[in-house]
C-alpha cells in the first residue's frame, strides 16, 4: 500500500481538490497555444499573483524540451489551485483565466514579478544581458524556481550556466533536507521530495518514476541562498512537479499518485517564495 506522503495534506484538501469538478477538468484540458503566449506587458500587473514563466535561450549542447514544457496548463492549474486552496489573490484575466504570463529575462517586466519559473532547465542558455538582469533580479530580492531536468548531464548545464548568474565561489548551490528547511512545512507539511515522472513516461514504463533510471533515481530540492542566508534560487532535479499540474485531468490514477503529492509542494514554494 502507498504510505500518505504529506501528513497535513487532510481528506479535506484531497476532497476541495476533486471538487473542482468536471467543468474545471474540461477546462484544463484546452492547454495547448490555441489561446497564444500570454506576454507580460506592463497592464498584466494589478496587485495579485502572476505566475510568472521564463522564456529563455536553448543550449546548443543542452538536454532537455524548451521554455514551454506543461505550459501553458501547469502555470493554469497551478494558479487556480492556489486560489482555491489558500487566501492568496490571484489575477485572472477579462475572460475569467488565470493572468498567467511569459516573459524574457531581458523584459522590465521581470521586476513585477517576485516569482518566477524556469522548466527542463537542462536546455537553458543565458547570455550576457541574461546573467546580469537575473543576477540583478535575484539579488533585489526575486525567487526563481528551477524544475523537470533530469539526470546527471543535464544538471551540469544548468549548474553551469546558473554559475554565470552566481558564481558557486560566493553562492554555492546546497542541498534543502525536506526535514529542515522551512520551504516543506509553509503551509503542507512535505517530509519528502517527491518523484514525478511525465505522465508520458509513466503510463508507457508501466509506472516507472525515474525518467532516466539510475542515473536520476533520486530526487532532490536544492538551493542557493544570498549572503544573508535569504533562498533565491529553488531546484527540484530528477523530477517533473509541472506535469503534476499540467496533466492532472487527464488521468485518475496519475492524479491520486503524483497530483495531489505535486500540488501541496508546489504550494508551499509559491506561499514560500512570497512571504519570505
Amino acid at each position: 500500500m502507498r504510505r500518505p506522503l504529506f501528513v497535513a495534506l487532510s481528506a479535506a484538501v484531497v476532497a476541495a481538490l476533486l471538487a473542482a469538478g468536471l467543468d474545471a477538468q474540461q477546462r484544463f484540458r484546452r492547454g495547448g497555444f490555441r489561446r497564444g503566449i500570454k506576454v507580460a506587458t506592463p497592464q498584466s500587473f494589478n496587485g495579485s499573483f502572476n505566475f510568472c514563466r521564463v522564456m529563455f535561450q536553448s543550449h546548443p549542447y543542452g538536454y532537455g524540451g524548451g521554455w514551454a514544457v506543461d505550459y501553458p496548463r501547469a502555470d493554469e492549474n497551478l494558479s487556480i489551485r492556489l486560489s482555491e486552496l489558500t487566501k492568496t489573490p490571484v489575477s485572472y484575466d477579462a475572460g475569467g483565466e488565470p493572468n498567467y504570463l511569459v516573459l524574457r529575462l531581458t523584459d522590465p517586466e521581470l521586476f513585477r514579478c517576485p516569482f518566477i519559473m524556469m522548466t527542463e532547465v537542462g536546455a537553458v542558455y543565458f547570455g550576457d544581458e541574461d546573467v546580469a538582469r537575473l543576477r540583478e533580479y535575484l539579488l533585489k530580492g526575486g525567487f526563481l524556481w528551477a524544475d523537470d531536468f533530469w539526470g546527471s548531464y543535464a544538471w551540469s548545464v544548468w549548474a553551469g550556466e546558473i554559475g554565470k548568474v552566481l558564481p558557486a565561489h560566493e553562492y554555492p548551490i546546497i542541498d534543502l533536507p525536506p526535514a529542515d528547511h522551512p520551504i516543506f512545512r509553509t503551509l503542507f507539511i512535505v517530509p519528502r521530495v517527491p518523484q514525478i515522472p511525465s505522465i508520458n513516461f509513466w503510463a508507457g514504463s508501466g509506472g516507472y518514476t525515474s525518467e532516466r533510471g539510475v542515473d536520476s533515481a533520486e530526487p532532490h530540492a536544492r538551493g542557493i541562498a544570498d549572503r544573508h542566508g535569504h533562498l533565491m534560487v529553488l531546484i527540484t532535479h530528477n523530477t517533473d512537479l509541472g506535469d503534476a499540474f499540467e496533466r492532472e485531468g487527464d488521468d485518475p490514477d496519475y492524479f491520486h499518485t503524483f497530483s495531489v503529492d505535486g500540488y501541496a509542494l508546489g504550494i508551499d514554494i509559491l506561499l514560500y517564495a512570497m512571504t519570505h
